[in-house]
């Protein structure tokens, strides 16, 4: 993978460890989770800290995404998200892809290995690239490790004016930002007139 700008220390986590497909086990006894395009993917590491690197944290921790949103099972294991935080979980061998805007999830009918050999291939098509980039090209440079980017207004919300606004800011923060708006949009009806502001 290019753009590598962090690498997890070796594993530290073996309890979660032993809970892995062997292929997964043997990418982290390589690199223990690391960060690569610029920001562009995060893979989670079997470690105790730090946090926002946690695979155990992100699975099984008081924020995990099983407890927010509905069409995540407390099995799906969250191995890796985006530079806006969407993230990619294992579920029966499969890697699903969760819009943390939307709870929507998508089969890409690609176990791990494969995943993990289309993103080293052809990074731009196997990820969305386009926050990363246009944060690059307007001078931000490279998420630092621990940051995700913000969007606004959302993807999902249809606005007049089709220019984002891209804020850094810490893991979790984002994280947090996203789920609540998931809490707050998951009953409208498509079509529907809403008002935001920004919570960061």
């Amino acid at each position: 993978m290019q753009d590598i700008t962090y690498i997890g220390e070796p594993v530290s986590d073996s309890a979660t460890f032993k809970l892995l497909p062997f292929d997964m086990q043997a990418f982290m006894l390589q690199h223990n989770g690391l960060i690569a395009y610029l920001g562009g993917i995060h893979i989670r590491g079997c470690c105790k800290e730090p946090l926002w690197h946690s695979l155990h944290e992100a699975w099984q921790g008081e924020t995990a995404f099983w407890r927010t949103y509905t069409s995540i099972k407390q099995s799906d294991l969250p191995f890796a998200q985006d530079a806006v935080g969407n993230q990619f979980f294992l579920r029966r061998g499969q890697v699903w892809f969760l819009d943390t805007e939307t709870g929507e999830t998508q089969n890409l009918e690609v176990n791990f290995g494969r995943f993990i050999e289309g993103v080293d291939r052809f990074p731009d098509q196997a990820l969305d690239l386009r926050a990363v980039i246009t944060f690059r090209d307007l001078g931000g440079g490279a998420l630092m490790p621990g940051e995700l980017l913000a969007v606004y207004p959302p993807y999902c919300i249809q606005a007049e004016d089709e220019n984002f606004d891209l804020t850094r800011m810490p893991t979790d923060v984002r994280l947090g930002s996203l789920a609540n708006l998931y809490k707050q949009i998951r009953r409208l009806k498509p079509g529907q007139k809403i008002r935001l502001r920004k919570d960061y």
